[in-house]
């Protein structure tokens, strides 16, 4: 009986233990959700290995004119323009930021409206612990103005 006592006072310390833990998590996690969505002027968003968004935050939303559910599940090409689309630049791009671990560039975006804007673009490469690819993390900013100073100023 006091074996089974014993047993038993270890196992509920290791599952108040994990409940510990996965309180931590669901922490971190709601803490992690909240500094994406809160970031307003940086389109942030996650795509798979093949270049399908995963994640939306709000200012992707605010930058690229789609709501979550109309984007989530679509290939990021989307946001290049036609011509960049027939030469095979996104899959470029995913492909030297894998290499790399990291691709950067400015260059022209395409809104849902069909607009175009400047910009400024890095995709990371996620890799889990084994270094296989799980996907990729892109953050895009609206550098239309500042281009537009540029341009003034030369």
């Amino acid at each position: 009986i006091e074996t089974l006592r014993i047993l038993a006072n270890h196992a509920i310390a290791q599952l108040e233990s994990w409940q510990t833990a996965t309180r931590a998590l669901h922490e971190s996690e709601a803490r992690y959700e909240l500094l994406v969505q809160s970031v307003k002027d940086y389109a942030i968003y996650m795509l798979d290995p093949n270049g399908y968004v995963i994640s939306w935050n709000d200012g992707a939303e605010k930058i690229n004119g789609y709501q979550a559910d109309e984007i989530i599940g679509q290939h990021f090409s989307r946001f290049y323009p036609a011509e960049d689309v027939e030469r095979g630049k996104p899959n470029r791009v995913l492909k030297m930021a894998a290499a790399a671990g990291r691709f950067e560039e400015e260059t022209w975006r395409v809104r849902k409206d069909g607009s175009q804007f400047w910009g400024n673009a890095v995709v990371t490469a996620l890799r889990d612990e084994t270094g296989q690819l799980k996907g990729f993390v892109k953050v895009t900013r609206d550098i239309t103005d500042r281009k537009r100073t540029e341009e003034q100023l030369v």
